[in-house]
């Protein structure tokens, strides 16, 4: 099927084919791609070739090894070495794409193949020629460094990955022929892919394939765990796979109506203002409340995946410079959004005591990059020691909201001892469970749950089913977290006081 001439941006471009193709269109004769991913830059700049004139232009391809060919076809001969190469395309008369691959050494190594560059430039300017290195790493000489673009490809976007499993999923054989490749099905499939490079989306993709060949959304889990190997790899973003949802959430009925304004609102971020798209929330409290818990059922009812940056890897040195590692983690998470990213224990990561030191350039980096970060990424931080965030941190504006997750009050306790029941099988209409509420006063949301499996195990080993006085017997036997650290927990609250909202509503005129 012929290509129809274009005269405007096409309505389903790639971000990285809209990048070149209006660098290009500047008349900018020299760029410097860096990326390993060869086969994709050559599969955008094919993108690109198509919408750059009323008829596609063509898209050479130069390699140390085998010269310089067009389309796969035999290459050109004389024009294997560097410099053979630059003299075919300063002499080639047609609008043209050349491609040079492995090209970083000869241009580093030869002062003849840096000046050979120089006199092309001049030459191939506004003549529709142009010429794209692309390479794993920047090496680029100084004198010809500002007469080249340099551009650092990030991962594909959704508009690259559908296309890409659309090529895929035409070349693997389908025996059944109920594959579904629609444009709904294959748009959850590249959300699910987001982040990864090609190479690592075709392998996820194989696979998906091989735990469904049908390819539909039984297929996502297979997609997600591999997603989670490669993003792991890292060492410092961790790909949460474990999921929750508000229905294990005992209480924190403030927070879960604010959450489902928060929600309506980023599903139409794109179609708001700066100021109205969600950023993301800040909870701070008691440990044991349910903060962690609170962070997986976000992303659930989201529906989006959740990545945590892990501050103890990035402070580790095992992966370079922590600032490096800290703004490499938060980059490579906005080329996953839409997300949750998770920090938690922010207080223990990034803090502004040392404003001078690396402690606090993460954190000025920081408090940037919650104000110019992509829309998709929600941001939902935890902390403990609350007292040690700066006064910047907390602010209004740079999250949407703080939240403070106190103990839970009579009504609360009494659903997560429900949760807790149910998530085991056991029916909590046979348990008087208002009568616990006097033994648990003051007690956390992980006390409760404690107190349920220390009463699953006691009737475990006797070998008979649980009962209210396995409950009664164990809570009377644990000491809160709220007795042994009573001086504490108050400073928390008072602290909060005036700095955050409740995330329980008040009762009988308790903060």
């Amino acid at each position: 099927m012929p290509v129809e001439p274009l005269t405007a941006s096409p309505v389903y471009e790639s971000r990285a084919a809209k990048m070149l193709r209006e660098v290009f269109d500047s008349g900018r004769p020299l760029t410097y791609i860096r990326s390993s991913e060869e086969q994709r830059v050559a599969r955008v700049l094919r993108e690109v070739s198509l919408h750059l004139a009323s008829t596609p232009t063509s898209v050479w391809t130069w390699t140390l090894t085998e010269g310089m060919r067009r389309d796969g076809r035999t290459a050109e001969a004389g024009t294997q070495s560097p410099r053979e190469a630059l003299d075919f395309i300063a002499g080639y008369a047609d609008a043209a794409i050349f491609h040079l691959k492995d090209f970083h050494e000869p241009l580093r190594e030869s002062a003849e193949t840096r000046r050979r560059l120089r006199d092309i430039y001049e030459s191939c300017r506004d003549q529709r020629k142009f010429i794209v290195i692309s390479s794993p790493v920047r090496s680029i000489p100084e004198e010809v460094e500002r007469s080249l673009l340099f551009i650092e490809l990030r991962p594909p976007d959704l508009v690259e990955l559908v296309d890409f499993l659309r090529d895929e999923l035409a070349l693997t054989p389908d025996p059944s022929g109920l594959r579904d490749s629609g444009d709904a099905n294959l748009n959850q499939l590249a959300r699910s892919l987001q982040g990864l490079t090609l190479d690592e989306a075709r392998y996820a993709l194989r696979r998906a394939l091989a735990a469904s060949p049908h390819l539909g959304p039984e297929c996502i889990p297979a997609l997600l765990e591999e997603k989670r190997l490669l993003v792991n790899r890292s060492g410092t973003v961790e790909f949460i796979a474990e999921g929750g949802s508000m229905g294990n959430i005992g209480g924190l009925e403030t927070l879960k109506k604010w959450l489902t304004e928060r929600r309506k609102l980023f599903q139409m971020r794109d179609t708001l203002s700066a100021d109205i798209a969600p950023k993301g929330l800040l909870m701070m409290g008691i440990p044991g409340c349910g903060k962690s818990l609170s962070v997986k059922a976000i992303a659930s009812y989201f529906e989006l995946p959740l990545y945590r940056i892990d501050m103890i890897e990035i402070f580790s040195g095992r992966h370079g410079q922590p600032e490096g590692a800290f703004v490499a983690a938060c980059k490579m998470l906005e080329d996953m959004a839409p997300a949750v990213l998770w920090f938690d224990e922010i207080e223990m990561g990034i803090t502004s005591t040392e404003s001078s030191g690396e402690q606090g350039r993460i954190f000025a980096f920081f408090l940037t990059w919650m104000q110019e970060k992509s829309r998709g990424l929600f941001v939902a931080a935890t902390a403990n020691r609350i007292d040690l965030l700066p006064a910047e941190m907390i602010r209004k504006g740079r999250f949407d909201e703080v939240f403070f997750v106190d103990l839970p009050l009579d009504d609360e306790r009494i659903d997560i001892f429900k949760i807790h029941l149910s998530r085991r099988g056991i029916d909590p209409a046979g348990f008087n469970l208002p009568q616990l509420t006097e033994f648990t006063i003051g007690w956390t949301g992980a006390e409760i749950e404690q107190c349920v499996v220390s009463a699953l195990t006691k009737a475990k080993l006797a070998d008979r089913e649980i009962g209210e006085d396995d409950l009664l017997s164990v809570a009377v036997s644990i000491v809160p977290l709220s007795r042994t650290m009573k001086e504490q927990i108050n400073h928390i609250r008072s602290w909060a006081f005036e700095r955050a909202i409740r995330a329980s509503p008040r009762q009988g005129g308790q903060w």
